[in-house]
């Protein structure tokens, strides 16, 4: 069987993964830092569960033994200045990550990334999977840099990169869905007028995605991982609140937005708690974002369980 690493195995989309995972015929080593993996993972037989620090390459070690694909999630976010702290958190932590991978002769890392590293992108003018983009938001950049140190050590060392760029993943327990819901139940969430292209992917068909690409043969390079939808977020947001019988999205002006992630984020700084908007969340979230599928159909997921968001309005 093969054994599949997770970095933040006790995350939103980590703790998803496992959880898909968890019946399979797979081990699966579950890497945490603080947060534990919910109970049902622990008492599973094919599960091993390991406390590292991505600043010390020496706790990964252990981590890595025998594993033959790490899934890479583990990162810092809602926290004041991303701009200070994300090239440690997502850059050199990376490296870290893929030094220990190479030492114990890993034979596959895949990277959870996104399409805005490519910058802005529309269903017209889709992300086509290149190196070369120039995003504005502190997230895109270093995930970007991210990507590049990935296929520049696979290229070196030999091991199967893989980067998958993920659209916005939806359905009832993902934190940012989570969040807007709690905001529009309170009438306080607020969205800019322009219309923001945003692809799509729902949550079970996202795990399947991911699972298709640790598991099958020959995955490499760089896959988008979305829907057939067409849509903005201002649409989307429209009706998942409506569905959830929640108050749909102020229409604001940018200028409020930035001034209440200004808000947050000194906020957080001050007391040192979590920022659920910042100013670089405002910048990447404004761009368009679309990529290309047509790898992700062909070679890993050829059939969507929901084609639309609105074939999965049930999972809300």
């Amino acid at each position: 069987m093969k054994r599949i690493a997770i970095t933040g195995a006790a995350g939103n989309l980590g703790g998803l993964l496992a959880q898909g995972f968890k019946d399979m015929d797979v081990y699966l080593n579950l890497l945490i830092h603080k947060k534990e993996v919910s109970a049902d993972l622990k008492d599973k037989s094919n599960v091993d569960i390991f406390k590292i620090d991505l600043n010390d390459k020496e706790t990964l070690y252990p981590a890595l033994q025998d594993v033959d694909v790490v899934v890479h999630f583990a990162g810092v976010l809602f926290k004041a200045n991303p701009e200070k702290f994300l090239p440690t958190t997502n850059t050199h932590y990376f490296k870290n990550l893929l030094d220990a991978a190479v030492k114990q002769k890993v034979k596959r890392v895949i990277l959870i990334s996104f399409p805005h590293v490519e910058g802005e992108n529309t269903p017209d003018n889709p992300a086509k999977g290149v190196l070369t983009g120039q995003p504005e938001s502190m997230h895109a950049r270093t995930r970007l840099e991210e990507e590049k140190l990935l296929f520049r050590y696979g290229e070196k060392h030999g091991f199967e990169a893989v980067s998958l760029r993920v659209g916005m993943v939806y359905g009832e327990g993902i934190l940012m869905i989570d969040a807007a819901q709690w905001f529009a139940r309170h009438y306080l969430l607020g969205i800019w007028k322009k219309p923001t292209y945003i692809h799509l992917i729902s949550k079970d068909d996202f795990v399947n995605a991911t699972i298709a690409a640790s598991i099958k043969d020959g995955i490499t390079g760089i896959y988008h991982i979305g829907d057939e939808g067409i849509q903005t977020l201002q649409q989307f947001f429209d009706d998942i609140t409506t569905y959830k019988g929640n108050h749909k999205p102020w229409r604001m002006p940018v200028w409020m937005i930035m001034t209440a992630a200004r808000g947050f984020e000194l906020f957080s700084a001050i007391f040192n708690t979590r920022s659920p908007l910042t100013v670089d969340f405002i910048k990447i979230g404004m761009a368009s974002y679309y990529g290309d599928t047509g790898r992700m159909r062909k070679e890993l997921l050829p059939n969507l369980k929901y084609k639309t968001y609105k074939d999965g309005m049930e999972l809300f």
